[in-house]
């Protein structure tokens, strides 16, 4: 079975909440996570909150911190989540990842680290999280 944030087009599994994401299904049937028109749209999502809510916004630089508040220890084992990103990405955990804009390989990884933890790797589709990774970036 293919997993619930690839079928979401939503690989970081993002919760419904007020925000009104671009790209987002008009008619949200997942009663937990939001629905996007295409994965592109579900990574811009993911990397808008990692590089803007949770660098700018939160000051998470990370990814102890950013992982910890993403995937908090009364919903996940957030200790398990931190070693496998920081494994798959080779950042240690307390190990400062850098200003996105200077450092885009390093949050790229972090997404895709996260994806991974997420969703498994199954339906992962690598240049669809880039293309969202350019739609984040520009601004769209």
């Amino acid at each position: 079975m293919i997993a619930r944030g690839i079928r979401n087009n939503n690989p970081l599994n993002i919760r419904r909440s007020k925000d009104k994401w671009q790209g987002m299904k008009a008619l949200q049937t997942d009663a937990q996570f939001c629905q996007f028109e295409t994965m592109p749209y579900g990574w811009r999502a993911a990397f808008v909150m990692l590089t803007r809510t949770y660098y700018h916004t939160y000051r998470l630089y990370t990814i102890r911190a950013i992982v910890t508040r993403w995937a908090p220890p009364n919903e996940n084992n957030t200790r398990a989540y931190i070693e496998n990103v920081s494994r798959l990405t080779g950042i240690g955990p307390d190990e400062p990842l850098g200003i996105p804009s200077d450092k885009p390989g390093r949050w790229i990884a972090l997404g895709a680290a996260m994806g991974i933890q997420e969703c498994g790797t199954e339906g992962f589709d690598w240049f669809a999280m880039l293309r969202g990774w350019e739609l984040c970036r520009n601004g769209i």
